[in-house]
């Protein structure tokens, strides 16, 4: 049985950082970093979850997100 949140399988989603989260809520700085975004322009590949489309929605004016 596999690990729904380890599993490579599935869709997964391209987000990248275009804005910085300096002058923002202190959240959502700490949403950035969850996602593994570390500096503008830097893509991470995640899998599609809901819990990562909610974070991706909270800070959605300062990402860019690609299938």
């Amino acid at each position: 049985m596999a690990n729904q949140r380890t599993d490579t399988k599935g869709s997964t989603v391209k987000v990248t950082l275009i804005k910085s989260p300096i002058g923002f809520k202190r959240d959502q700085g700490d949403v950035v970093k969850a996602l593994g975004l570390r500096r503008i322009r830097h893509t991470v590949e995640l899998k599609d979850t809901p819990a990562v489309r909610g974070m991706i929605h909270k800070v959605r004016h300062l990402v860019e997100v690609g299938e």
